[in-house]
C-alpha cells in the first residue's frame, strides 16, 4: 500500500502540473508573460528519438492494479483539462531488421508495437488464421486471403482489443504492458523454417562442414527439409519470425523486462505451445536469464480425433487434423519442441496437438479452450448451419466435450467454458465469460499471483482459482457464453432456440433427468 500511495502522489503531481500548463495554454492569453524556454527533452541514445521520458516504474504496484488504475483514470479526467486530446493507443508497424526472414511471398515480416514506458511486462501476441499444406491450397489461400501470406498491404497501425487493449476497463490486468502483435503471414502454425525457393541458393551448403556447424542448433527435422521442401515459391518461416521479433525487441526495452507473456489465438494458440520454450531458451542464450517467459494459448488445443464424416483430403477443412499436419510439417520444414520431437520421433506431427506436446513444455502455460470449439467441429465435418443437427451429430458434439475435458484434467492453469465458439482473448467481451463465477481476466490475474508467490516461497492465494472447467454437458449450458447468431439470418438465438436447432429433444431429456419439461426449460433459460 505504501508503493501505491507513493505512485499516486507522483501521478497527482504530474497531472496537476500538466493541468496547470494546459490551463495557461487555453486561458485567454493575448499578452502572455515571457517564459524561460523549457529544458531540452530527454533523449534515448539507443533509439534516436526525441520523446520526453518520464520513467516511472509501476512494477511495485502491478499486483494491486485492478482498483488502483480506475481511481487514477478518474483522477486524470478530473484534473487534466487537455483530456480532450486523443491519446495514442495504437500499435505501430515495424519490419524485422533481419530481412531474410519473410512472409510466404518473400515480403518482409514484422510486428506492431505499443510501448508502455515504466512497465516491465511485455505481451507478444501471435495471430491465428488456419494454414495451407501444399502448393494448390497455398495458391488458393494467396488469392483469397493474401494478408495472411504477405505484408504488402499491412496498415501502419493497429488498435489492440481484449487482452491487447490499453484501456483498464477492457483489460483490467494487462492494460499497462508493452503490447506486441505479430501478424500471421507464414501459414505454418508458427512452426516453419523453410526459405523461399529463390532464396535457397543463399542458404548454407549442408555438405560443407563450416556451414553445417552454423546450423548445429537447428533441429534435425528442420535441417532435413531445408533443401528438399523449398515450398514451391513460398517461404514458411513462422518459428523464425518469432525469434527475430524477440531479438528486435531487446533493443526497445525487452532486455529490462520482468515478465514476457507469449500469447496467441487459434493457430497462434498452437504456435504458443510450439514456441514458448524456444523463446525462453533464446533469451537465456543471449544472457537475459531474469525474464520470466510464460505462455497463454487460446483456442489452440486441438484434438487428433476421427471425423464425424470422413471425406477426401483436399484442403484444411475437409482433411482430418492429423493428415493436414502430417503433410504440412514436411512442406513447412516445421520445427517442434525438442523433447516432444524425441518422444514422437518419426511422427513429429503429434506435437501440434496440445495434450501431446504439453507434458514436454517447461515454461508455465495457461490454456484457454472452448469445450465445443467451432474450428474443431468444422474439421470434424460437423455442420452447424442449415438443417437441425441429427441425433448422431448431437452425440458426437457431446462426446467431443467429454474428450476435451479429459485432455485438460492435468493442465494446472486453464479456463474451459462449455460454449460453442472460437477465440476469445482479443474479443471485447472477453471479460464477460465466466466459469464457476470467475472471469477469464480474474483467472489470469490469479495465475500471475500464484507464479509470483511460488517464486517467493509463499503460499498460493486463497479464493483465487486457476483451474476452471465447466462440468455441464452441452454447448452453451454456461449462461455467460458469447451470443449465438444464426449464420443465415444474422439474428441472435437464445439457449433454447439454439439447442432446438442442435436437435435437442426437451421432452426426451426431461424424461431422462426425471423432471418436468417446463422445469428443464427454466433451467436451460437460466443456464443452470
Amino acid at each position: 500500500m505504501t508503493a501505491i500511495r507513493m505512485v499516486s502522489s507522483v501521478l497527482l503531481l504530474v497531472l496537476m502540473q500538466s493541468g496547470a500548463l494546459c490551463a495557461r495554454r487555453f486561458r485567454g492569453g493575448r499578452n502572455p508573460q515571457p517564459r524561460r524556454p523549457p529544458p531540452p527533452p530527454t533523449y534515448r541514445a539507443d533509439r534516436g528519438d526525441t520523446t520526453e521520458s518520464f520513467p516511472l516504474d509501476f512494477t511495485a504496484v502491478e499486483e494491486n492494479m485492478d482498483n488502483f488504475m480506475t481511481q487514477v483514470k478518474n483522477l486524470a479526467q478530473s484534473l487534466y483539462p487537455c483530456s480532450a486530446q486523443k491519446l495514442d493507443y495504437d500499435m505501430k508497424l515495424n519490419f524485422l531488421e533481419n530481412t531474410s526472414v519473410t512472409c510466404n511471398d518473400g515480403s518482409p515480416a514484422g510486428y506492431y508495437l505499443k510501448e508502455s514506458r515504466g512497465s516491465r511486462r511485455w505481451l507478444i501476441f501471435l495471430e491465428g488464421g488456419w494454414y495451407c499444406f501444399n502448393k494448390e491450397n497455398c495458391d488458393s489461400r494467396y488469392e483469397t486471403m493474401r494478408r495472411l501470406m504477405s505484408s504488402s498491404k499491412w496498415p501502419q497501425t493497429r488498435t489492440g482489443t481484449g487482452i491487447l487493449s490499453p484501456l483498464p476497463e477492457e483489460n483490467p490486468h494487462w492494460w499497462n504492458a508493452n503490447m506486441v502483435f505479430i501478424p500471421y503471414c507464414s501459414s505454418d502454425v508458427w512452426s516453419g523454417a523453410a526459405a523461399k525457393t529463390e532464396q535457397s541458393k543463399r542458404l548454407p551448403n549442408p555438405y560443407n562442414q563450416d556451414s553445417y556447424l552454423s546450423l548445429k542448433k537447428v533441429s534435425l527435422l528442420q535441417f532435413c527439409f531445408f533443401f528438399v521442401f523449398c515450398s514451391d515459391g513460398y517461404a514458411f518461416m513462422g518459428s523464425l519470425i518469432i525469434q527475430e521479433v524477440v531479438k528486435d525487441l531487446l533493443s526497445k526495452g525487452l532486455e529490462n523486462a520482468k515478465v514476457l507473456l507469449l500469447a496467441g489465438s487459434s493457430a497462434g494458440g498452437t504456435g504458443v505451445l510450439l514456441n514458448v520454450d524456444r523463446v525462453s531458451e533464446l533469451l537465456e542464450g543471449l544472457g537475459h536469464t531474469g525474464i520470466q517467459v510464460r505462455g497463454l494459448s487460446d483456442s489452440g488445443w486441438f484434438l487428433d480425433n476421427k471425423q464425424y464424416h470422413c471425406t477426401d483430403c483436399v484442403d484444411t477443412v475437409s482433411c482430418t487434423p492429423t493428415e493436414t499436419i502430417k503433410r504440412g510439417i514436411k512442406y513447412w520444414g516445421g520445427v517442434v519442441p525438442e523433447k516432444c520431437r524425441q518422444t514422437h520421433e518419426g511422427e513429429e506431427w503429434n506435437c501440434f496437438f496440445g495434450y501431446r506436446v504439453f507434458p514436454s513444455i517447461k515454461s508455465p502455460v495457461f490454456v484457454v479452450q472452448w469445450l465445443f470449439d467451432e474450428a474443431q467441429l468444422t474439421v470434424d465435418n460437423i455442420q452447424l448451419t442449415g438443417q437441425p443437427v441429427q441425433e448422431g451429430q448431437w452425440r458426437y458434439i457431446q462426446n467431443l466435450g467429454i474428450e476435451l475435458r479429459n485432455t485438460l484434467k492435468d493442465v494446472p492453469a486453464m479456463f474451459a467454458p462449455a460454449c460453442l465458439s472460437h477465440e476469445v482473448i482479443t474479443r471485447s467481451y472477453w471479460t464477460d465469460i465466466q466459469v464457476k463465477g470467475t472471469s477469464l481476466p480474474r483467472a489470469l490475474h490469479c495465475w500471475d499471483r500464484s507464479l509470483h508467490d511460488s517464486r517467493n516461497n509463499k503460499a498460493p492465494p486463497k479464493a483465487c482459482p486457476v483451474h476452471l472447467i465447466d462440468s455441464c454437458p452441452w454447448p452453451h449450458c454456461n449462461p455467460t457464453c458469447p451470443t449465438i447468431r444464426d449464420q443465415f439470418t444474422g439474428q441472435e438465438m437464445n439457449v433454447i432456440q439454439f439447442l432446438m436447432h442442435m436437435g435437442f429433444d426437451v421432452q426426451k431429456m426431461a424424461q431422462q433427468q426425471g423432471m418436468d419439461p417446463s422445469k428443464l426449460l427454466g433451467m436451460l433459460s437460466s443456464g443452470s
